[in-house]
């Protein structure tokens, strides 16, 4: 049974920071291309980050320069570390495993930026 567990969501005030895990079960984790994306309340879903097997990474414009996506093979868990965080920052973040025509989705973290 695959399981993909995020973690590490909350509240933050603005200028914060916060880092969420993705603990994957199930699936051989070193092949799969990893994904962080975000669904604000009467929004789309938006990628946010992305890493490949190979440990390329691409990120939204938004949030260049302020994340940070990375994985941990051994530990079957991909990282997003998220500074100076923002108001507009406030969504349900969710994690993806992907892999040719396999695709996965965490559960989601809620992730709110006020003061």
């Amino acid at each position: 049974q695959v399981q993909l567990v995020e973690s590490g969501g909350g509240l933050v005030q603005p200028g914060g920071s916060l880092r969420l895990s993705c603990a994957a079960s199930g699936i051989l984790f070193r092949v799969y291309n990893m994904g962080w994306y975000r669904q604000a309340p009467g929004k789309q879903r938006e990628l946010v980050a992305s890493i490949t097997s190979g440990s390329d990474t691409n990120y939204a414009n938004s949030v260049k320069g302020r994340f940070t996506i990375s994985r941990d093979n051994a530990k079957n868990t991909v990282y997003l570390q998220m500074k100076s965080l923002k108001p507009e920052d406030t969504a349900v973040y969710y994690c993806n495993a992907k892999h040719y025509s396999l695709a996965y989705w965490g559960q989601g973290t809620q992730v709110t930026v006020s003061s």
